[in-house]
């Protein structure tokens, strides 16, 4: 195995993932354009800084009877393909819980959100608890865009890994997201029962990345961080069926995940109990900082924080050249007791990604480099590369034959540096977003941020994240 970060020979385990791939031993990522570029989008997608690859193999024969490729429409389940649906959507039925309506007249409030997905209902949140009226308005119902469609890992740190973030950030501002988001977490676990802090695995794919999982647990030990070695071969490792006798991996055990639908339905009703007024299926049409307009409604505020992630551009065109839309593929799976996954593995430089809920069911996501340029600012619908690649992963890598129930798409904002938005962008209006894949966390911490800059003016916690 290389340790100096040059690839090493393939193992067995590169040889396996080289098989369901159709690709070489190295990270061959055809989207991204330079080492800041993001690699792959998913909820705990990594913008990766890595050599380059070495040649991959050219994909199977597709004309093969013995090839991996499994055309889409051959392995739909009975009644046809499965909707453009979250498997979330199972377990997200809260008792007495219904959509918010739509706006229509006018109302008053201290500060209006737009966008409730994680990170809105997080700064809807955090200005009640600092007794601001609030209304929060979307164009879609709770967590209708990403926050409720991406794979529900809450990971601490940026899009980079920590010691990538480390090489571009600096270590001081690498630590202040990295500690500020360990923060974030458990302050989700504590008013959330249902977010469970299981830690999150990385598991290497070949000897290049075994040699940066190497690099990323010295510089996170050097650092005081809490990680470990992961022994992904252990009987009770709970990454797979088809491990290799060479894998490596480390485990953050501060990371945890949830139903991330559901969470947005509990934070959103518990707003609505702390006296917020939530709106849903109302797009703003325009946006001032003492004025938003939608269909058939007003909102008279002080000050708007918009909460949007990838459709930034869309309600703000000024963010259209600084924040990327970029679609994220999932599937997920009828309940299963084949395997075991306790707690979220991500590998392949994070480009792969599964889970495993309390019910059964499999999440998986991840492949968006077998979409290509397709994936970029495309409709948020599934696409049959991507999901090609995701089923052959789920049968031949984990090991699961459980019938697919769900195969979905979100769209998602990406940065050229992998570092978030969290600006004034006009008088009174704040802007939060471009999360690369990695939301859930950062969102909420950002909407909590952008709350006290807009009332307050101010935030040491802005200073030390960004260059101000």
């Amino acid at each position: 195995m290389a340790g100096d970060g040059a690839p090493g020979r393939p193992g067995l385990l590169a040889r396996l993932w080289a098989r369901l791939t159709g690709h070489g031993s190295g990270v061959d990522t055809p989207g991204p354009t330079s080492p800041t570029e993001p690699v792959g989008a998913s909820s705990p997608t990594q913008l990766v800084e890595t050599p380059a690859a070495p040649d991959g193999q050219e994909p199977a024969d597709q004309s093969d009877p013995a090839s991996h490729h499994v055309v889409l429409t051959e392995r739909t389940p009975a009644g046809g393909e499965p909707p453009n649906e979250p498997v979330w959507a199972t377990g997200a039925d809260l008792p007495g819980w219904h959509q918010p309506p739509r706006l229509e007249g006018e109302v008053h409030a201290d500060l209006c959100v737009i966008g409730l997905g994680g990170s809105g209902l997080a700064a809807v949140a955090e200005a009640l608890d600092a007794g601001q009226t609030v209304v929060g308005i979307d164009a879609g119902p709770i967590a209708g865009r990403a926050a409720g469609r991406n794979g529900g890992f809450l990971l601490a740190g940026t899009a980079l890994f920590h010691h990538d973030a480390v090489r571009r950030y600096g270590r001081e501002r690498a630590l202040a997201w990295y500690r500020g988001t360990v923060e974030e977490i458990e302050r989700m676990a504590a008013a959330d029962p249902e977010v469970r802090q299981v830690g999150s695995v990385r598991l290497a794919i070949d000897d290049q990345e075994a040699a940066d999982v190497e690099r990323q647990l010295a510089v996170m030990r050097d650092d005081g961080l809490a990680v470990e070695a992961f022994d992904p071969t252990a009987p009770d490792a709970g990454v797979g069926a088809a491990v290799a006798e060479d894998a490596v991996g480390l485990l953050v055990p501060d990371d945890a995940m949830a139903n991330p639908l559901a969470r947005c339905r509990r934070l959103a009703a518990r707003c609505v109990d702390a006296g917020a007024q939530l709106f849903t299926d109302s797009p703003a049409t325009t946006v001032s900082g003492n004025r938003v307009t939608t269909p058939d409604g007003v909102v008279h505020c002080d000050a708007v924080v918009v909460a949007v992630d990838g459709v930034l551009g869309a309600i703000l065109p000024e963010l259209a050249p600084r924040v990327r839309p970029v679609r994220l593929q999932m599937l997920g799976t009828e309940p299963t007791d084949e395997v075991t996954v306790p707690r979220p593995v991500y590998a392949r430089w994070g480009l792969d990604y599964w889970s495993q809920a309390p019910d059964g069911r499999i999440a998986l996501g991840g492949g968006r480099d077998q979409g290509g340029d397709e994936e970029e600012a495309a409709r948020p619908e599934p696409s049959e590369p991507v999901q090609d690649h995701l089923e052959t992963l789920l049968r031949e890598r984990i090991g699961v034959t459980a019938p697919i129930s769900h195969r979905w798409a979100a769209t998602v904002g990406f940065t050229p540096s992998g570092l978030p938005l969290c600006e004034q962008v006009r008088p009174g209006v704040w802007a939060i977003g471009g999360y690369s894949g990695t939301g859930n966390v950062i969102g909420a911490m950002l909407g909590r941020i952008a709350v006290e800059l807009a009332v307050t003016g101010s935030s040491d916690r802005a200073d030390l994240l960004f260059d101000t």
